[in-house]
């Protein structure tokens, strides 16, 4: 485990006494789960596609079943991962803050799992179905001989609740997480590659506002220059320490 007294101090000052909390996540917090990356998962019979042809609605017009068969595939990939010491530790964070907020590009559900509350989804969520003609999200639906389902109201096709290549962001989901970001006092960016845009602006958000901006991460990222502090390590082992650190356990 990293020693707490090596966080700096000030880092773990602002982070006691904070009241305006942001947190954004990506696909590292979620590989140490055990989830892998889109290209990391082709494999078995899925190793002949590109992920990236997949994840389209051009795709999915093409060829509707055996999208919806990929991502009943990768859905129990990720029915298979559990929250990991870094989603937990985020989760005691939110109950440790007077405002908090958690933006993930992450679509596995796995922060609501851990008992995170207020989360911003920008990519949507893989568990969830929604009409493909009314972009409603769909609860109940019968099932056909041949997948996809259909929509129970309008007939129109099945699709998952996630964002594909080429489309727009949930235009809710971005306005809020560009209002807290720039609102937040401490910024965290944690397991991000700092690439995705429009995610990637939003550390840059914070820092414009004045907030203190700390990236967790293996790895130096393009966000890195921008950064109050970088911690280099991965998230289920620094987030749980820097909390041990700003409110130490009794003796």
């Amino acid at each position: 485990m990293t020693d707490a007294l090596t966080f700096p101090p000030e880092l773990v000052e602002r982070l006691r006494t904070a009241a305006n909390v942001v947190v954004l996540t990506g696909a590292g917090i979620s590989a140490e789960s055990g989830i892998p990356t889109f290209r990391e998962a082709q494999t078995g019979l899925w190793a002949q596609y590109d992920p990236q042809e997949l994840a389209t609605p051009q795709a999915f017009r093409r060829n509707p079943r055996l999208v919806w068969e990929w991502y009943a595939w990768r859905r129990a990939l990720v029915g298979q991962a559990a929250p990991n010491a870094g989603h937990y530790a985020l989760a005691e964070l939110e109950r440790r803050v007077p405002h908090f907020s958690l933006i993930t590009q992450n679509v596995d559900g796995l922060h609501q799992q851990a008992g995170s509350g207020n989360v911003i989804e920008l990519h949507g969520n893989i568990a969830r179905v929604k009409c493909a003609a009314e972009d409603r999200v769909v609860d109940q639906w019968a099932e056909t001989a041949t997948p996809p389902p259909r929509c129970p109201q309008c007939g129109a096709l099945l699709r998952p609740d996630v964002v594909w290549f080429g489309e727009m962001l949930p235009a809710a989901a971005l306005e809020r997480a560009f209002q807290v970001s720039g609102a937040a006092d401490l910024f965290l960016t944690v397991g991000t590659s700092g690439i995705v845009q429009p995610a990637a602006s939003l550390p840059l958000e914070a820092v414009e506002a004045g907030a203190l901006v700390v990236e967790i991460n293996p790895e130096t990222t393009p966000l890195s220059p921008w950064m109050t502090f970088s911690l280099r390590g991965a998230a289920g082992r620094l987030l749980p320490d820097l909390l041990a650190a700003a409110w130490p356990p009794p003796a």
